[in-house]
């Protein structure tokens, strides 16, 4: 449920709404404005829709929200949310580039890879330091060396580092390490890590599930933002399909459907989505025309060596080249690509 207070409402007027819903055992969020506040109610939907409101003093118009998610979507905030990650920025007109291999592998091929998408305009690194395999007997990742490694590389360069939280019991140690914490698509309806990161005051990169609808995800969402944690970036990644020839398939109709839905940017993986480093570039442009908040690639100095994901890796040649095609659709888009510093 939502209660809108009239515009300048006093803040008695209002902190008594917030008293009577915190007796009937109800959560009171206030998203505040210059002029209004509007206070999104999250509880049992049967105590909620019991209380009335629509007299009391200060209150404009009561709204019985039906959807499942209540703090993500735009009825609550309209106003785009911006995270902001101190050099650089996400959503809000700014663009990020998250760009940096699939796997840690080594100090060379860490540093490399930073200093490459650095180079050609990349305003966030990634690399995943734990790796999520289908078989157990592929690479899993560096562990905590890589998260040093991500970590000393992203401070080189000067750019926020992103690396996936596999499990909630490394969640602590990964934040001491990352600036955005991934939640990988298998990962998306880990209800009680979600629960965790709500709790973390490090911005989080939701990555949508393989199978996942829309209302999922921001379902999903909510399990973060109701925890406390507003800094949420959600990722369309491709979806499972009958459809073979790419990995998975990328729906930016989610895209354009979830900028009108929920206020929490939104950016664009295509390199898990299609699996081929062809397809990387025609897949980014049309991403940037939906309407993404970012892009999310993966880079490679040595793609046909890499021990995770190489066909879907990009040379640094290739993100170059990218980056100087993007630089101008991005603009059209009114969006800027910015790392401070």
């Amino acid at each position: 449920m939502l209660v809108i207070m009239k515009d300048h409402a006093s803040a008695g007027d209002v902190q008594h709404v917030v008293d009577l819903l915190e007796e009937a055992g109800a959560e009171a969020h206030l998203s505040r404005g210059e002029v209004k506040t509007i206070i999104g109610v999250i509880g049992d939907r049967e105590v909620i829709y019991s209380l009335e409101f629509e007299g009391l003093s200060g209150v404009e118009q009561v709204i019985r929200v039906l959807k499942p998610f209540k703090l993500v979507g735009r009825d609550f905030q309209p106003e785009d949310t911006v995270v902001d990650l101190g050099k650089t920025a996400v959503g809000g007109g700014a663009f990020a580039v998250i760009a940096g291999p699939c796997s840690i592998e080594s100090e060379a091929q860490m540093f490399a890879c930073a200093r490459a998408v650095k180079a050609s305009g990349a305003t966030m690194l990634r690399g995943g330091a734990f790796k999520p395999r289908s078989s157990p007997y592929a690479f899993q990742g560096m562990g905590v060396e890589g998260l040093r490694l991500l970590r000393a590389a992203g401070d080189e360069v000067g750019l926020p580092v992103v690396t996936e939280v596999l499990d909630v019991r490394d969640a602590v140690v990964v934040a001491e390490y990352a600036d955005v914490l991934q939640v990988g698509a298998r990962n998306m309806q880990n209800f009680m890590m979600l629960e965790e990161l709500g709790t973390m005051q490090r911005p989080v990169l939701l990555k949508r599930g393989l199978s996942a609808t829309i209302e999922e995800l921001l379902s999903a969402a909510e399990y973060i933002l109701k925890g406390g944690n507003r800094d949420v970036i959600l990722c369309e990644r491709g979806i499972r399909t009958f459809e073979t020839y790419t990995r998975n398939t990328l729906d930016l109709s989610a895209v354009a459907a979830l900028k009108s839905l929920t206020h929490l940017p939104v950016v664009v993986d295509p390199s898990h989505a299609t699996g081929r480093r062809d397809l990387i570039g025609p897949m980014s442009r049309a991403a940037v025309a939906a309407g993404s908040d970012g892009l999310m690639i993966e880079v490679h100095p040595d793609p046909e060596h890499a021990r995770c994901d190489g066909p879907q890796s990009l040379t640094p040649e290739d993100f170059d080249l990218l980056m100087d095609d993007l630089g101008p659709r991005i603009v059209l888009e009114g969006k800027t690509v910015e790392v401070s510093g």
